[in-house]
């Protein structure tokens, strides 16, 4: 007792200080989606949830029930209330234990700050960092850093993040008796914590509003209404979604960000993830354990959807590795851009290329991914069915140097090796890439060739480097966009009713890497992008899962509910883009005397000047022969695709005015016309085509 008023004494005989100490804590970061849906919310250094607000932005109830709960005196004292200390050290020399304390709000906030031993000299020090800030901060200021600063338990620091863990609502818009409730949890926040001892916390609640009452803060009327308020207390759930997503966002935010408002949407992100988990479930026996998808936004290059992996508390399958921006080797997902360079060269679209066994410079001789070899092929058909072969004929004519070049512009950065690293085969996906760039890259495509940097947040905006550019010719970009919608010119390697076939307007394309270790699908409508992934993290091989098998069911399922969420309308030609008739077997522009014609895009200006004269067809001179399958060709049977989605093209040289009888091993098919589609079955066959008066005759086997 007699140390206390020392004590007492000493401190009203200090002279005043002088100055206040400056609190500096950055606010919890706050992810939202698109709309405003809480997505994620982070710790502060403190390990709290802090949302630091202006005292204009917290309830007056909640200022004057601190004040009736914990300092009635707070306005007119300095810092200390000596009237208090003596109280209290009065009150516990009777009790012989401590049953009172004196602290004001001002030496609470100064503990808060400089947390100290609860000694008699803790006691003094913290007097005297109360009085330190009464003489540097005006009442107003000291309520704001309490009011922001005062931990109410569960992780919640400030009274902002309290209302919002316990009353779903803005410090601003608590009640009499939310306020109450906050205050009294002041002394205690684990003993008065209304989630888990809602009784307790009821009883210090309705004992702070007696005191608001007594202190003249509420009037008896206020005072009822609040006491018969019910104790309606729902903790908050703290989301924790798109974690890869939000991860990378936090990772490029400048410090003590608070609040961001990203691109996703949170509809989306929940149903990507679903339809992922959906089909791994139908690949668990084919050794196929994890998948990510990214969907953009092609207008702005804004992140619609993010998922990096099936399940982020994996650990067995390495669930928390970001499989969006993975290194993984594309295969066939590049050849739409070397493609587009060759159109804006000397290729187009109808231009026929021979697919056969061709050795290229220092040895390299790729294969199909059939087995087999095609002859002479359109471009079209070459890109929608992925024959290897053509494309590395047209990436030998444009350079690897400009394919590589190419790609950076578009947004490539991870293919940093020199051209000769990669050869002819980068064509063919020998370099690893991510699949937030591949989705970019498309986006690209869809936007008439112009890059954009991928844009993951609007406020603050968070970008990847650099700007827009021009990266390919709108033209170019359209030829390819209009070939890879083309379910016609595909069917002959993923069949009719492949995943690519939706019922709208959608280019896509697939990629499967050496040994089944990755497989990709990316399919793309004026509107918007998506890009899928699917295989194993530690680059274990699937079991012959290819892109149209793995990852193009998922494209598909997440592309139709897409085109609900966010309708695209068809791709349109570009200026510089003209329709020409041109001979269906030569591609040249069409002649008087060609039998089968079609219609087909080139480049103005780039319109070849020869015309077909008909004569093309076969060397013998003959009007008409079967032209697909060739003669001898070997097909296999790809088990990872559904049979019904397996079919052969069968394909005359014919005028389509005239049916065409076609015979398979002697049996007529029920179907006419110079083409059509067989659901291929093993065996070895003869194919009979009567057309125009004329017959051919060829054979080919199909492998189980």
């Amino acid at each position: 007792m007699k140390k206390l008023v020392y004590l007492v004494v000493c401190l009203m005989l200090l002279p005043r200080p002088v100055g206040g100490e400056e609190v500096s804590l950055a606010p919890s970061l706050q992810i939202y989606d698109r709309y405003g849906v809480p997505v994620r919310g982070y710790l502060s250094e403190n390990q709290t949830y802090y949302r630091p607000v202006p005292l204009e932005q917290i309830s007056p109830w909640l200022v004057l029930a601190a004040v009736a709960a914990e300092d009635k005196r707070f306005f007119v004292h300095s810092g200390v209330d000596y009237k208090a200390v003596l109280r209290a050290a009065w009150q516990n020399a009777l009790a012989g234990e401590v049953v009172s304390g004196a602290s004001t709000i001002t030496q609470q906030l100064a503990r808060v700050i400089e947390p100290r031993p609860r000694t008699l000299w803790g006691k003094a020090k913290e007097a005297w960092n109360a009085l330190m800030l009464e003489r540097g901060k005006t009442k107003e200021e000291i309520l704001e850093e309490y009011f922001n600063l005062l931990e109410f338990g569960n992780l919640t620091q400030g009274a902002q993040a309290a209302a919002y863990y316990y009353f779903g609502c803005s410090a601003e818009e608590l009640s009499v008796a939310q306020a109450a409730m906050l205050a009294g949890m002041i002394q205690s926040p684990v003993r008065f914590d209304p989630s888990k001892h809602p009784q307790t916390a009821k009883k210090r609640r309705n004992a702070v509003l007696k005191l608001m009452r007594q202190n003249g803060f509420i009037d008896e009327s206020v005072y009822q209404t609040a006491l018969k308020e019910p104790l309606s207390v729902q903790p908050a759930v703290r989301p924790f979604s798109a974690p890869h997503f939000t991860r990378y966002l936090a990772s490029l935010l400048p410090p003590a960000t608070a609040d961001v408002y990203s691109t996703l949407d949170s509809r989306l992100q929940t149903r990507a993830g679903e339809i992922i988990q959906n089909q791994l479930a139908k690949l668990q026996d084919e050794n196929v354990t994890n998948a990510a998808a990214v969907v953009l936004d092609n207008q702005t290059g804004g992140v619609l959807a993010y998922v990096g992996s099936a399940d982020f508390y994996d650990e067995a399958h390495s669930g928390q590795v970001d499989g969006v921006r993975a290194l993984r080797q594309p295969g066939s997902a590049l050849k739409p851009f070397v493609y587009a360079l060759g159109f804006e060269k000397d290729f187009y679209p109808s231009g026929l290329i021979k697919d056969e066994d061709t050795f290229f410079p220092g040895g390299y001789r790729p294969r199909n991914y059939d087995g087999s070899f095609h002859g002479f092929v359109s471009a079209r058909e070459a890109l929608a069915c992925s024959y290897n072969i053509p494309v590395v004929k047209v990436a030998e004519k444009v350079g690897v140097p400009n394919i590589l070049a190419a790609l950076r512009g578009l947004g490539f950065d991870s293919l940093s090796r020199p051209a000769d690293f990669y050869g002819l085969g980068l064509s063919l996906g020998s370099g690893e890439v991510r699949l937030l760039e591949l989705a970019n890259a498309y986006a690209s495509l869809a936007r008439g060739g112009l890059y954009k940097p991928v844009l993951l947040a609007q406020t603050p905006a968070v970008s990847g480097p650099g700007g827009p550019k021009q990266v390919l010719s709108p033209q170019s970009a359209f030829l390819v966009t209009d070939i890879l919608a083309d379910n016609s010119a595909r069917a002959a390697a993923f069949g009719l009713n492949s995943p690519l076939n939706v019922p709208f307007d959608m280019a896509a394309k697939t990629g499967t890497s050496k040994d089944y270790r990755d497989n990709f699908a990316v399919g793309y409508t004026p509107r918007w992008t998506i890009a899928v992934w699917a295989g194993n993290f530690d680059g274990a091989p699937m079991r012959r899962v290819s892109g149209v098998s793995g990852a193009a069911p998922i494209l598909h399922d997440l592309a139709v509910y897409m085109q609900r969420l966010y309708p695209s309308p068809s791709f349109k030609a570009p200026r510089g883009v003209s329709a020409v008739t041109v001979c269906a077997q030569s591609g040249l522009p069409a002649g008087e005397n060609c039998a089968q014609t079609r219609l087909d895009y080139f480049i103005k200006g780039r319109v070849p000047a020869e015309k077909c004269d008909g004569k093309h067809k076969n060397k013998e001179g003959e009007k008409m022969k079967i032209i697909s399958p060739s003669h001898k060709d070997v097909f296999k049977m790809d088990p990872s695709v559904p049979p019904e989605s397996q079919q052969l093209k069968f394909q005359a040289s014919a005028s389509d005015k005239e049916p065409c009888l076609w015979r398979l091993n002697g049996e007529t098919l029920s179907q006419k016309g110079s083409t059509v589609w067989w659901q291929i079955q093993p065996g070895q066959f003869t194919l009979q085509a009567d057309c125009q008066a004329q017959t051919d005759r060829i054979s080919f086997e199909v492998l189980p």
